[in-house]
């Protein structure tokens, strides 16, 4: 049985008139900085994703981005974009004293460090990203459409949540009843919509998994906030990540994707390697989306050591230079 990863740190952190963060720390004070981004958007995070440090080697920041797991108000749509994420971050690291970290995300939590290095590249020591996601229509159409090429059985018991004429837009019709007001249709709306993510995410059929995904705040939560950021395309004007991705090339990253994932597919992992050829590029046969079992979480971890690596090798030519 694996013992439980417990932080060093948890506090709470206003970062507006609406929204209080739960933030955590672990690992070694005096080690690497890093902040991990969990995905979603609105998933919250899990002590199972910080697993993939070394916290000897690191001091890993991360939080409930807002509206998500114990950050509250819990599912609220209000002062809740990508703009507003990187803003609390850089409340977090200032609060923290932290002058550079290395950004680590996957899924959702790959745009959002993406969105943010781009915003902040002097404040990255790096990227370990995994599961990419770029918030281009490609992507959403995929994950709302796409993936019953692969997973009819589950994508038509999802669409048959909605009524025939309305199937079309399955995005347009799931977040106007997630967001319709009425208690009942909007969790019966997050059931369906949690219930088929949380099975093609997993590399074989998994009920545990299922289950987990499927508590009733921790659904609403994911997907009022997934489908509010896919209605909006993540608030970030078209190709934003792409054609700004020079702003980043210059730092040390990895990017870590399987081959087999079914809700983030590495088609658009082989875009970001495409434009940024300088970033280490792991394929991982043998796994789906998820990341914190099994072989993606091995390779996360050899990615996090391999940058420690890198980033301790940067700092003496920096200063240097």
């Amino acid at each position: 049985m694996d013992t439980e990863i417990l932080p060093n740190r948890e506090f709470r952190l206003v970062v507006s008139a609406t929204h209080e963060l739960s933030v955590l720390e672990y690992g070694n004070p005096e080690g690497i900085p890093a902040v991990f981004l969990h995905g979603g958007p609105g998933a919250g995070v899990s002590a199972k994703q910080i697993a993939s440090f070394d916290l000897a080697a690191y001091r890993v920041v991360t939080f409930d981005q807002r509206g998500a797991g114990r950050s509250t108000p819990l599912a609220e749509l209000v002062e809740n974009t990508t703009q507003h994420l990187i803003a609390d971050m850089e409340q977090i690291r200032e609060f923290l004293g932290i002058e550079r970290w290395l950004v680590a995300g996957g899924s959702w939590g790959s745009c959002l460090a993406l969105a943010y290095g781009i915003a902040f590249p002097w404040r990255c020591l790096g990227f370990r990203l995994h599961g990419i996601f770029l918030a281009d229509q490609d992507d959403i159409d995929w994950w709302f459409h796409g993936c019953r090429a692969i997973f009819p059985d589950h994508w038509q018991e999802f669409a048959e949540f909605i009524p025939a004429e309305e199937r079309g837009d399955l995005l347009k019709a799931y977040y106007a009843r997630l967001t319709c007001g009425d208690q009942a249709v909007e969790l019966a709306a997050a059931k369906a919509l949690r219930g088929f993510s949380a099975r093609t995410q997993t590399f074989e059929p998994s009920l545990d998994h299922v289950r987990q995904l499927l508590h009733p705040d921790a659904a609403l939560a994911v997907s009022r906030i997934f489908t509010h950021y896919c209605v909006n395309r993540a608030f970030l004007p078209d190709g934003h990540l792409l054609e700004n991705i020079d702003l980043i090339r210059h730092l040390p990253a990895e990017i870590v994707q399987a081959r087999y994932d079914t809700v983030t597919p590495m088609a658009t992992a082989w875009k970001l390697r495409n434009d940024w050829p300088e970033a280490a590029f792991t394929i991982v046969t043998l796994s789906n989306h998820q990341s914190t079992v099994g072989p993606m979480a091995k390779e996360l971890k050899a990615a996090s050591r391999r940058l420690a690596t890198a980033i301790k090798v940067a700092a003496p030519a920096a200063a240097a230079g």
